[in-house]
C-alpha cells in the first residue's frame, strides 16, 4: 500500500558495483528517524553488481536484460515505490548522517514543495553547483569547453556567486538526488522515457513548476556525489551520442534555444 513507509529510495545502476555497495551501506547507517525501502534497477551490469546485491535480500531488485537508460529504469523503480516520498538517487553517492531524515522533515513542513535536492559535495567535501537556472543551448556547448572563460560565463546559470547556505526555490536540481512528494508523482507522472540519459531531471522539474509545485534546494541535507558520468569517460562513446540526442529532444520539446523565460509556463502560439 502506498504510504506505508516514509521514503522509497530508487537507484538505477549500471556497472557501478563498488559505488553502489558503499551507497547502500550509507543509507542503512545514516538514516535514523524515517522508515525507508530500497528499489535497485540494474541496467544489465556485467560486473559483480547482482552478486553483491544478493547480500541485501530486503532490497527489491529489478534486473533488466539491456541498458534501458536512466529515465526508463527510474520509472520502473518509481512504479514499485510505496513510500510517502520517492528519492531518486545515483549509485555513485553516499548519504551523510540524517540527510534523508532532514529531507523528509523539510517536505513534511513545506507542502507546496513538490521536489527538493540536498547539498551535493565531492569526495573532498567541495561544493558541487547542482541547483541551477534552466540551461540554454549556448550553456550546454560551453560545458564542453575546457577553459576558464567558459566557467565564468556559466556562473549565472549555476548560481555560482550564491553562498548555497539557505533553502531556495530554484529552476531545477540535478537528478543525482531528488526527493519527490508522492502526490506530485501521481500528478506529474513518470519521467520522460524518450530521454535515455539527461536531461530528464530538468524536464521533470519544468513539468512540476507547470503543475504548480515548487522545486527547492535544501543545504541542510548533504550527499557526497562522486560524479562518475559515463559521458566524461569517453566523449565519443555511444552513451555520449544518446545524451546529445536527449538534449536535442529536450530543446525541441520546449521550443527554445536561448530564451528560458517561459519555461515554467505552457508555451503559447
Amino acid at each position: 500500500m502506498a504510504g506505508s513507509v516514509d521514503i522509497s529510495v530508487v537507484i538505477a545502476t549500471w556497472n557501478a558495483e563498488s559505488f553502489l555497495e558503499v551507497c547502500l551501506h550509507s543509507i542503512y547507517e545514516n538514516t535514523l528517524k524515517v522508515s525507508f525501502e530500497m528499489v535497485v534497477v540494474d541496467n544489465a551490469s556485467v560486473d559483480g553488481t547482482l552478486k553483491m546485491l544478493a547480500a541485501f535480500p530486503e532490497i527489491k531488485v529489478i534486473k533488466n536484460q539491456t541498458n534501458r537508460g536512466v529515465a526508463p529504469a527510474r520509472n520502473q523503480g518509481m512504479k514499485e515505490a510505496k513510500g510517502r516520498y520517492i528519492l531518486l538517487l545515483d549509485a555513485d553517492t553516499t548519504v551523510k548522517p540524517e540527510a534523508l531524515d532532514v529531507l523528509v522533515e523539510f517536505m513534511d513542513k513545506n507542502p507546496q514543495v513538490g521536489l527538493a535536492g540536498p547539498k551535493l559535495v565531492s569526495s573532498k567535501g567541495e561544493l558541487q553547483l547542482t541547483c541551477r537556472h534552466f540551461p540554454t543551448i549556448f550553456s550546454k556547448v560551453l560545458r564542453r569547453v575546457p577553459f576558464s572563460l567558459a566557467r565564468e560565463l556559466l556562473k549565472k546559470e549555476f548560481l555560482a556567486d550564491w553562498a548555497h547556505d539557505s533553502v531556495r526555490e530554484v529552476d531545477y536540481v540535478i537528478g543525482a538526488c531528488q526527493i519527490i512528494r508522492r502526490e506530485v508523482f501521481e500528478d506529474v507522472s513518470l519521467l520522460d522515457e524518450r530521454i535515455f540519459y539527461g536531461p530528464e531531471d530538468i524536464d521533470y522539474c519544468i513539468r512540476m513548476w507547470r503543475k504548480g509545485w515548487a522545486v527547492c534546494y535544501n543545504p541542510s541535507a548533504t550527499v557526497v556525489h562522486y560524479e562518475q558520468r559515463a559521458t566524461k569517460k569517453q566523449f565519443f562513446s555511444s552513451l555520449t551520442w544518446l545524451h546529445l540526442k536527449g538534449l536535442a529532444y529536450y530543446f525541441l520539446k520546449y521550443h527554445y534555444l536561448f530564451d528560458t523565460s517561459r519555461l515554467k509556463h505552457p508555451q503559447r502560439g
